[in-house]
This record gives structure tokens, C-alpha cells and sequence, in this order.
């Protein structure tokens, strides 16, 4: 590639804009020092232009290097992972302005802009992330622009409207391949970033933990249904199935990772929609009970939660199917039962003994339950986000001395009193209810509808679910958190500027709503726009798919958009006859006649000498017409289409009516 001596005042200028507008949306993960890093390659790099500084030598490069990775080592903790990787490129794209010295130089440092917009999509993808990073490809066009050592190039705002018609353009085939090209997952699978947004759900829950994700509006996912959308009281979403108890905490038993399918009957009418659920760093999957999902690598477990091969790392849009009244396991297993009962051999007397009295009164399952239910309906039980601690008996502790909880110290004593009567019972971990968007007609449910219930199993009748909190707190399940936590004033405390805290305002909440419904489209139809939604697209519009066919739409839509792009740029209905052109092919086509042919970039008075020679009867004549064309067309002499039409008239009436050869 050639290379040039010096880098345009344009070029650098634009390098620097660039730089600023591609760093700036990194800055929230990134370290302090690449800031001041920045400043002084930046402040360097204009004085070396200015002739006042000289390029840094071998041992000043290194040194930086050093410091960089220093830098990382310690604002890190490693020099591996994804936080690590990005800053490292941003500190090199940073450096490498300091040794760009050609065009070569420039070019690399561009295309290396380039990436590092590509790497802010790992840490946000939103519809404003899309139109910012518009901005820094432009600003990097224009100094691809500025590159080129011209009058047009020196010009700022000429260099900035070539780069943004440039980026116009090729919108149309970036439309085309984001349609037509197929989409394939990624060759591996990159870890959330530590300060992305993820679900606060593990896979073992203690009482307090629930509490803590309830604080966060984060966003977990979002449902559009097929149809009416379901009352609110009836949305309980399945993450996690927890059968273990040690004491202090529930979590998963390692029998749930055994591939083996629950046992159900479908019953009653399904429920059909969508999610679009958010990255999580974690491979469950949330659902209706019990549902159906046609995805190749998801799997239902054997607790009925869903769980796909590898994390979710980006946006998920997936369909199911759902029976909330289908019969789970009328029969089951001893060990499965076994598991369902399983409880630690010491702790928690006082319960024990409450329970066997329960027990006693209520031989039937079904009025235990009912019972226990009426228990946390009737006494002074409290739903709060301040529950106070728990000593070593814990649920002893909560059921008759606190008595202040959340869900999770509800399902958790819930289940931890039926399993000591005998009735197979766990907890079931994962969200309740969710906010209607009326724009779109959807569910968005967030982390602080995070919650936990009980399923208890009956011969015959299978899993049977019941939720204890709504004994407690009803408007919880009926209305959503910031109307269980009214008295409380506890909702979203640590969030003052959340628009959430603020839907009593109609119009801001309208706005809220507006916007949201709008970054559901961009999930649901662009990030969403995978594997199978393209293939359905396609078939759609194709019937039945075959790479042949794809291959011949894309090349066949391909090529009229860039005709049509070329007619849009050429314009040559707008272009002007040139009328000295259209006379001398007359004079081409008539001499033709006679047997002269004008030969392939033969010029106008070559051709005219030979043609003079080979007719020489007519010379005169044939001089005198490429005398007044070059009088016309070369030096600029004002002279009239008639004259040349004259001179090339005085011609064909010289030449013979009949000729031979």
C-alpha cells in the first residue's frame, strides 16, 4: 500500500473526534487512567504535528505498554476476560495515535475505530446505543476522507457531508444482508460483562436475598401474549425449582440436572406468547407452567424449569405454549418423593412440633394446607423489605417471634411445616405479575417482581401450587410491589430517579411507556432477528427454502439496489447533449461510409490526417471540419453548432453519391 509523507491537518482532526466520540460510551466500564491517558497521547500527538514534539522512540512505547497493562492488572484484577480485553484494545487505539506517522498508519488506526465500536454492543445494544454509534462512523469516515490530499479533503464540513452521504448509502445493502444473510450463532460464547445488567436469581435462595433483588427495576423480561393477556394474579413465572434445605438456605438438588422429562397432561386452554427475555449470565429460562418450547437447545428439567444448553449472554426472543391447569405427575417416584420430604435431622423444634399438631388436626393434605393458609391470613404476619434477622432456628424464629418477612421467608416456612407433617412439598423461585404496556399490548416484568411460592404434591392430583405471600400481602399478587410496600415507602428507595417511582404522573408515565414500547420493537424485530425468525420470514415470503434460492434473492436484490443506487448517484437523465460530440459522430459515421473507420483511440486530428490522405479529393473539406471541431473543442473559441454542421454539410456534398472498394 503507498504511503504519503504526512497526515492532513483534516485527517488528524477528524482522528481525534473520532476517538472522543468512539471512547465515550466505553467510559462507564472503563478505568479513570484511560481518560488521562487519552489527554496526553491527544496533547502529544498535536504537538508532534505542530512540529514542537518528536514521535516517541522504542523505549517511550514500550514503557506505555508497561503502564497499560499495569493499569488493567490492577483496575481489573487479571489481565483475561472480556472487561480486561476491552480495555486493553481502547488503551491501544488510544497509543496508536502517537506512532501514526503515514497513511498507512491512519488507515490502520481507523479500522481499529471501527472495532472498538463494534465492542460497545457487548455492553449495551439498546436503540440508543445503534443511532449514537452512527456518530463516531461518520466522524471515522470523514477522516478516511480527509485522507485523500485534496482541496475537497482540507475542508471540514464538505469532508463530514461526503462521509455522511457515504454512510447513507450504504444503508441499503446493510438493510439487504441484515435480511437476507443468514444469521449463525456465535462461534463462542463471550461472559456478561460484570456490570451488566443480570438476574439476581441463583440457584440456592436465602430469605434475605429475594429482599435485595426486589430493589432493582432493572428489566428481566419482557411477554407478549397471542390474544387476551392473562389476569396478573395468574402470571407466575418458573426459574428455579429449590428441593434442598440445610437449615439457612434452599437451593437446587442435583437430581434437577437429571435429563429426564416430568410426566404431564395437558389441560384446560393453552396459553400461546412470546419472550424476549434480558441477559442474565445464567442458562434458565422463565415460563408459564407447564409449557412447550420448539428451541434445539432447550430442555424442560425434571422440576418442570426450563434450561438451555448454554448462558444467556444477549437478548432471547423465544416462543411457548403453556397449560396452566395441566396435571404434573399423578405419580412419582419414591426417591422423588424422598427429596420432596427431605429436611435437616436437627433445628427448628418449635415448628416441628407445630406442624405434627397441624397434622393432627388435619389428617388431609388439602386441609392442612388450608389451614396453614388461614394461619398467615389471620395473624399478625407483616410484608416488608426490612425483615429483621434471623437467628440459628430460623424458621422457628420468623413463624413466632418476627414475623416480618418477604416471600421467600413465607414459601420458605411454608414448605419447611408440610414437609415436617409429611406432605412433599418445595419452593419454586422466579417472578410474579409484571406491568402491562398498553401500547404494545405486552408484560414487562422486572427484578423487583422477583418472588417465591410453594408446590406441595397429592396422589393423583401431582404438583399443586399455592402462594402464602398472597395470604399476607393480596395486593402484592394483585397490584405489584409499590402497592404492597405503601406504608413501607421502601419501593425503589435507592433508585431516586427512576421514571418508575413517578407513574402517578400521567404524561411521564405515558412517555415512559412510549419508549419502552419502542426498545421491545428494536429487541423483538432486530436483536430478535435470529435463526429461525429469519427462516420463517423467508418462508414467508419464498415458500419453501433452499441456499440456492437465497443465494439467487440476495445476489438478484442486491443488484437492484446498487443499480438503483448507481442511477440515483449518475443521474444521466439530468446530464446535458453535448453538442460538438453529436456532429463528429456524424462526421465518423459518414466517412465510415466510405470506407475510413475511425480505430480505437485514435484521436480527432490523427483520425481526420489519415482520412484526408485516403480521400485526398476531398481533403479540403475534411481538414476544414476538424479545424472548426478543434477550433471549438480545444481552444475555446466561440463559434456556433452552425458553423460546425456547415463544415461537415461542405463535406458530404464533395464526397460521391456512389463509391466502390
Amino acid at each position: 500500500m503507498s504511503t504519503l509523507p504526512g497526515i492532513p491537518r483534516i485527517a488528524l482532526t477528524w482522528l481525534l473526534v473520532a476517538q472522543v466520540l468512539v471512547i465515550l460510551p466505553h467510559l462507564v466500564h472503563l478505568p479513570l487512567w484511560t481518560i488521562a491517558l487519552w489527554l496526553v497521547a491527544a496533547g502529544w500527538r498535536v504537538q508532534i504535528f505542530r512540529m514542537r514534539a518528536r514521535y516517541p522512540n522504542g523505549w517511550a512505547k514500550g514503557g506505555l505498554m508497561v503502564l497499560v497493562l499495569a493499569g488493567i492488572l490492577l483496575s481489573r484484577g487479571t489481565l483475561v476476560g472480556l472487561d480486561a480485553a476491552v480495555v486493553l484494545l481502547i488503551a491501544t487505539f488510544i497509543l496508536k495515535l502517537l506512532e501514526m506517522r503515514s497513511r498507512r498508519d491512519a488507515l490502520v488506526l481507523i479500522f481499529l475505530g471501527f472495532f472498538c465500536v463494534v465492542t460497545a454492543y457487548l455492553f449495551e445494544d439498546g436503540i440508543l446505543a445503534a443511532l449514537y454509534s452512527l456518530l463516531p462512523v461518520t466522524a471515522l469516515l470523514a477522516a478516511l476522507v480527509g485522507l485523500q490530499h485534496s482541496g475537497f479533503a482540507e475542508r471540514p464540513w464538505p469532508t463530514l457531508r461526503l462521509a455522511s452521504s457515504l454512510l447513507l448509502q450504504a444503508l441499503p445493502l446493510m438493510l439487504l444482508l441484515f435480511v437476507f444473510f443468514p444469521r449463525m450463532g456465535p462461534l463462542w460464547s463471550l461472559p456478561v460483562p460484570s456490570d451488566k445488567g443480570v438476574t439476581g436469581l441463583s440457584d440456592s435462595m436465602a430469605p434475605a436475598d429475594i429482599a435485595e433483588l426486589s430493589r432493582s427495576s432493572a428489566l428481566a423480561f419482557r411477554a407478549s401474549f397471542e390474544g387476551v393477556v392473562p389476569p396478573r394474579e395468574q402470571l407466575y413465572w418458573r426459574a428455579l425449582t429449590l428441593e434442598r434445605f440445610d437449615g439457612r438456605r434452599w437451593s437446587q438438588s442435583s437430581y434437577a440436572e437429571l435429563p429426564a422429562s416430568p410426566q404431564w397432561s395437558k389441560a384446560g386452554e393453552a396459553l400461546d406468547y412470546s419472550i424476549i427475555m434480558q441477559p442474565s449470565g445464567k442458562p434458565w429460562l422463565f415460563a408459564l407452567d407447564v409449557g412447550e418450547m420448539a428451541q434445539n437447545d432447550v430442555r424442560m428439567m425434571t422440576d418442570f424449569r426450563w434450561q438451555r444448553r448454554r448462558p444467556v449472554d444477549r437478548p432471547l426472543l423465544y416462543q411457548v405454549r403453556s397449560w396452566p391447569q395441566a396435571l404434573r405427575e399423578a405419580d412419582i417416584a419414591a426417591p422423588a418423593l424422598q427429596r420432596a420430604l427431605q429436611l435437616p435431622a436437627q433445628g427448628d423444634p418449635r415448628s416441628r412440633a407445630w406442624a405434627a399438631e397441624l397434622k393432627a388436626q388435619h389428617p388431609q393434605a388439602d386441609a392442612l394446607v388450608a389451614a396453614l393458609l388461614q394461619h398467615f391470613n389471620r395473624e399478625p404476619y407483616v410484608y416488608t423489605l426490612r425483615p429483621q434477622p434471623l437467628g440459628r432456628d430460623s424458621i422457628d424464629d420468623f413463624l413466632f417471634n418476627t414475623r416480618r418477612g418477604f416471600c421467600a421467608h413465607y414459601a420458605g416456612a411454608m414448605t419447611f411445616v408440610l414437609r415436617a407433617a409429611g406432605i412433599p412439598a418445595r419452593v419454586v423461585a422466579g417472578y410474579q405479575g409484571g406491568e402491562l404496556n398498553p401500547s404494545g399490548n405486552y408484560i414487562q416484568v422486572r427484578q423487583f417482581d422477583a418472588h417465591a411460592w410453594v408446590e406441595y404434591w397429592q396422589p393423583g392430583q401431582g404438583w399443586r401450587s399455592i402462594d402464602p405471600t398472597f395470604q399476607v400481602a393480596p395486593q402484592r399478587i394483585e397490584q405489584g410491589l409499590e402497592e404492597a410496600l405503601a406504608e413501607e415507602d421502601g419501593f425503589l428507595d435507592d433508585q431516586p430517579f427512576s421514571p418508575l417511582r413517578y407513574r402517578e404522573l400521567a404524561w411521564l408515565n405515558q412517555l415512559r411507556l412510549s419508549w419502552e414500547n419502542l426498545n421491545y420493537g428494536w429487541q423483538r424485530w432486530v436483536l430478535g432477528y435470529q435463526g429461525e425468525q429469519q427462516l420463517k420470514l423467508l418462508q414467508n415470503w419464498f415458500g419453501s427454502l433452499d441456499w440456492q434460492r437465497l443465494a439467487l434473492a440476495l445476489v438478484g436484490t442486491g443488484g437492484l439496489l446498487l443499480g438503483l443506487l448507481a442511477l440515483w448517484l449518475l443521474k444521466p437523465w439530468q446530464q446535458r447533449a453535448d453538442p460538438q460530440r453529436q456532429v463528429f459522430r456524424k462526421f465518423e459515421r459518414l466517412l465510415a461510409r466510405h470506407g475510413v473507420q475511425r480505430q480505437a483511440g485514435e484521436g480527432a486530428r490523427s483520425f481526420a490526417l489519415r482520412a484526408a490522405r485516403e480521400l485526398p479529393a476531398q481533403a479540403v473539406q475534411i481538414e476544414a471540419f476538424a479545424r472548426c471541431f478543434e477550433q471549438q473543442r480545444y481552444a475555446g473559441q466561440p463559434a456556433s453548432r452552425a458553423a460546425l454542421l456547415q463544415a461537415l454539410g461542405d463535406l458530404r456534398r464533395a464526397l460521391p453519391w456512389r463509391f466502390s472498394r
